[in-house]
C-alpha cells in the first residue's frame, strides 16, 4: 500500500463534516432547561436529559396547560425569555416524560424562575 492509498483510507475512516454537525445538534441543548412544543401533546418545561432525532426526554418536566408571557405576549419564544404571566397556568411535575419535539426553546434564567415558583394549577 503506497501514501496515496493510505491518505484515501484515512480519509474513508474520518467522521463527515455532516455526522459532526448531528452529533452537536442533537447534544447541544442537553442539561439546559428548556421549553418543548411538540405535535400532539402539547407544551412541557424541564431540563433535557436526552435527544435523538425528534425524541426528547425531558427531566422535572411541567406542562405549560395554558400561557401568556410577563411581557402579554402569547409566543413560546417570548416565555422562554421572560417567563409567564401570573394567569397561566401550569401542570404538577413529572419525574420524566417521552416527548417528539418539534421546536426546543432553551430559557433564560428570569423564565426559569416563573416557571418553577409557578402553583400547580387547580381546577
Amino acid at each position: 500500500m503506497n501514501i496515496d492509498d493510505l491518505i484515501k483510507l484515512a480519509q474513508l475512516l474520518q467522521p463527515s463534516a455532516k455526522e459532526e454537525k448531528v452529533i452537536k445538534i442533537d447534544n447541544f441543548l442537553i442539561g439546559k432547561k428548556v421549553i418543548i412544543r411538540t405535535y400532539s401533546a402539547g407544551v412541557h418545561y424541564g431540563e433535557l436529559s436526552d435527544k435523538e432525532g425528534a425524541e426528547v426526554i425531558l427531566k422535572n418536566a411541567r406542562r405549560l396547560w395554558s400561557w401568556k408571557t410577563a411581557n402579554g405576549g402569547i409566543s413560546l419564544s417570548e416565555i422562554a425569555n421572560s417567563g409567564l404571566h401570573k394567569d397561566s397556568k401550569v401542570c404538577a411535575k413529572v419525574e420524566a416524560i417521552w416527548l417528539e419535539a418539534i421546536e426546543i426553546i432553551p430559557c433564560t434564567e428570569e423564565a426559569i424562575e416563573s416557571i418553577e415558583v409557578k402553583n400547580e394549577y387547580e381546577a
